[in-house]
């Protein structure tokens, strides 16, 4: 199940990425290339607008996908690793003397 979910995420961010990329960032972007020949139909300013919404919707995507990943994730935080801290000691021994110069 976690394949599946990096598999969609990064199809998002690929789509996230080509979205970004075709916009021009003084604000033209699609207007003058792509989308010059719907000019009639849609307009410059809806272009725009298709661009921003398309990025904020991939955004959300990849949030949304990332977010419910981690339900899918096996021990992620149930269980604690105490080997480490039993191989601290703790004992009560005086610290080591500071460099005198």
């Amino acid at each position: 199940m976690v394949y599946l979910f990096l598999i969609l995420i990064v199809i998002a961010c690929v789509g996230l990425g080509f979205v970004v990329l075709v916009q021009n960032p003084k604000g033209g972007g699609l207007s003058g290339t792509v989308g010059g020949l719907n000019n009639n139909v849609m307009g410059v300013k809806q272009t725009t607008d298709v661009l921003e919404k398309g990025t904020w919707m991939f955004a959300g995507i990849i949030a949304v996908l990332a977010l419910t990943s981690t339900l899918f994730l096996k021990g992620g935080g149930t269980s604690v690793d105490n080997s480490l801290l039993q191989k601290v000691n703790t004992t009560n021994s005086a610290p080591a003397s500071p460099l005198k110069k």
